[in-house]
């Protein structure tokens, strides 16, 4: 099917969600007008603004795992588009909560929301009401579905999974001000790229997709969430490189890993793999963790005569390498289409 088809169709149903919750609220509710406007707002300005790729691939994966003999019916594609905006909601609940703790200022091209004057930090408890519509919508739309109970514990167990990520990111370093380059590990990094990003941004998808197909074999989910681990892994090292290197007008936003002490693939790469030296790790030191445009520049220098790019060329082309090894192990075993279609969706992305 023609891809901007699929999406026109993605849409509509976003559309149609946003519908029922409006109208759930205006009926079951004793919610003002301006308070129901004030929740359409939540849902408009945050969930649909995105790639939607974690989305869209709620449908892919259903696809896959039901074959190609298995034509999908128009009430099939829908169920699996709502599942698709589930994801988003819960995506947009969460770059919510993490721009506030970030102090982001822009997001997917516009200013994040809890930068609107009218918004400010009303948006934690938002980002709470953007999470309780996804169990909202699963309510509504497959309480009588064979699967109800697996979607709504799938949602409930990754979220978790995803603020732990979230803890664990927060937490890398422990003191604010203060750099310890020694907290600066691959172990803490993966760790906080399976937790905070692999699970909720890629497992999550082909999970769903699975359960709608009615797989059972908890064997063929062990397959599926190693190979997720290791895109979302990838993807988030991309992500790092992104924040530091990235055109802010391509990427909707302006990086601010090197100011907020994050723990990235760079600053690991850069102490790990690019034999910094004594001088380096000073300037890191001294720059790193810094809310100054002249450290974020002494750092970014730092990383070019290291050759970080150069470094991260080569990770990329390493990482889809081995990923497609892995999707190759399970040819015969189960469908690979869903892989393949993420892959190939992060694959030297540039935004």
């Amino acid at each position: 099917m023609d891809a901007d088809l699929v999406k026109r169709e993605f849409m509509a149903v976003f559309d149609e969600l946003v519908a029922q919750l409006d109208a759930e609220l205006a009926s079951s509710f004793d919610v003002p007008p301006p308070a129901q406007a004030y929740i359409h707002k939540i849902m408009t300005y945050n969930v649909p603004h995105g790639k939607l790729t974690r989305g869209l691939a709620v449908l892919q994966c259903y696809k896959s795992f039901c074959g190609h003999a298995h034509e999908l019916s128009a009430e099939e594609t829908r169920q699996a588009n709502m599942l698709g905006w589930c994801v988003e909601w819960l995506q947009a609940c969460f770059l919510v909560a993490d721009d506030i703790m970030d102090g982001s200022h822009t997001r997917r091209g516009q200013a994040c929301y809890y930068k609107l004057p009218e918004i400010g930090l009303k948006a934690v408890n938002d980002s709470l009401i953007l999470e309780a519509m996804i169990f909202r919508i699963l309510k509504a739309n497959f309480r009588s579905h064979r699967a109800y109970v697996e979607l709504t514990e799938l949602f409930r167990e990754i979220t978790f999974i995803t603020e732990v990520g979230q803890l664990l990111d927060l937490t890398s370093q422990q003191e604010p001000g203060h750099v310890d380059l020694t907290a600066f590990t691959s172990d803490t990094l993966y760790r906080i790229y399976r937790y905070k990003t692999a699970y909720y941004s890629f497992y999550l998808s082909v999970a769903l997709g699975m359960r709608l197909a009615n797989v059972e074999d908890p064997q063929l989910y062990k397959h599926a969430e190693r190979v997720c681990l290791a895109i979302g892994e990838y993807f988030q090292a991309q992500d790092d490189y992104l924040d530091c290197f990235g055109e802010p007008e391509l990427i909707g936003k302006v990086g601010t890993d090197i100011e907020e002490n994050k723990c990235t693939w760079l600053v690991v790469t850069a102490l790990h793999e690019c034999n910094a030296s004594a001088e380096d790790r000073a300037l890191l030191e001294a720059n790193y963790g810094r809310n100054d445009k002249e450290c974020v520049a002494r750092v970014k220098e730092m990383y070019g005569k290291l050759g970080i790019p150069d470094a991260f060329q080569a990770y990329e082309q390493k990482s889809y390498d081995s990923i497609r090894a892995m999707i190759a192990e399970l040819e015969g075993v189960m469908p690979t289409g869903a892989f393949e279609f993420l892959l190939q969706k992060v694959y030297k992305r540039s935004k």
